[in-house]
């Protein structure tokens, strides 16, 4: 029977291969902490079968699958729920980031319920299983742990709670007991720590590129997080985090200054020059910004605020704040 590995990226997911440690490595990976969420329809497809055979729909799994192999899995028109239960095991390899501990409790939540769950093990990684060679993988992983009902019952919990239109149900989970699913705590806190703080206006993501800016890194692609780099606030991605370094610059009332091109989009970078003078911009602080850092003004107040987080649609007229003194939001 058929060994099969999900994990949480792309890159990830090709050092998992190299590893060879299952039949199947897939990478299940939704944005799920930028922009609206997906709807139900959405999600739904890129774990269901092919409304016909050999058609290319967008985001379904069978895509990563080897052709071969593929064609066998469309003929019997099953997705990927119903595809583990044909597997011997299912391991669940998940990156410690918050997009990843809620490509997590989603999936637990469709497997809820279902014969499927009986295979599946989590295999949670305390770094980001890129950062591991194929040779280190093979000797330094984790013991999988048999998931069972508490799994499933938390992260259809917190699947839930973060998919409501307000952050109050995603707060409530820190008084609960999430031990069970050993990542998610911190990516609970991380993900309301991105709210509009109380006094700046500001997300934490936004707040270190406005604190790196200060501390004299000048260029764009030297705030961006990474392994070994200066910010390692790595909630957002690379296009998310440049889109708000655009919305810090290119605002009614700017934070910083001397972003010299964007929006930062694929045609940007597809454009060599424009690239090259995105890269070399000489970026400082605007006097909002430095008072901003202070906690002398808030960026909320000189600026339209239009972003999604979770099911939350923050809006200036309606904007949850979290208030890191208290260590809670402040409804609008």
């Amino acid at each position: 029977m058929t060994r099969l590995i999900l994990t949480t990226s792309y890159s990830g997911s090709g050092s998992l291969k190299v590893a060879g440690l299952a039949d199947i490595v897939l990478p299940i990976e939704p944005e799920l902490v930028w922009g609206p969420l997906p709807t139900d329809a959405q999600l739904a497809k890129m774990l269901g079968a092919r409304s016909a055979p050999r058609t290319r729909e967008p985001s379904i799994w069978l895509d990563k699958v080897k052709l071969s192999r593929r064609e066998a899995i469309e003929a019997k028109g099953i997705g990927l729920v119903e595809f583990c239960a044909e597997c011997e095991s299912v391991e669940l390899w998940v990156d410690p980031e918050p997009n990843a501990q809620l490509i997590l409790i989603w999936l637990l939540s469709c497997f809820r319920g279902h014969e499927a769950a009986s295979r599946l093990a989590l295999v949670q990684s305390h770094v980001r299983i890129a950062d591991k060679s194929p040779e280190m993988i093979s000797t330094w992983m984790p013991p999988p742990v048999a998931i069972t009902s508490e799994h499933l019952d938390i992260a259809n919990i917190a699947w839930a709670a973060y998919r409501a239109p307000t952050p109050q149900a995603w707060f409530e989970l820190l008084a609960r007991d999430l031990r069970p699913l050993p990542k998610l705590r911190p990516a609970v806190l991380a993900l309301l720590e991105e709210l509009p703080g109380f006094g700046s206006g500001l997300g934490a993501t936004e707040r270190r590129l406005l604190e790196l800016i200060d501390d004299g890194c000048a260029h764009p692609f030297d705030l961006f997080p990474g392994h070994k780099r200066l910010n390692q606030r790595q909630v957002f991605e690379y296009w998310a985090v440049g889109e708000l370094l655009d919305g810090l610059a290119h605002c009614p009332a700017p934070a910083v200054t001397g972003l010299e091109e964007g929006p930062f989009e694929l045609d940007m970078h597809q454009d060599r020059a424009r690239r090259e003078r995105y890269r070399q911009s000489q970026l400082a602080l605007t006097p909002l910004g430095e008072a901003i850092l202070a906690g002398r003004d808030d960026f909320s107040r000189h600026n339209p605020i239009r972003r999604w987080w979770g099911g939350t649609e923050l809006r200036n007229d309606r904007l949850w704040r979290w208030d890191p003194a208290r260590g809670a939001p402040i409804a609008p």
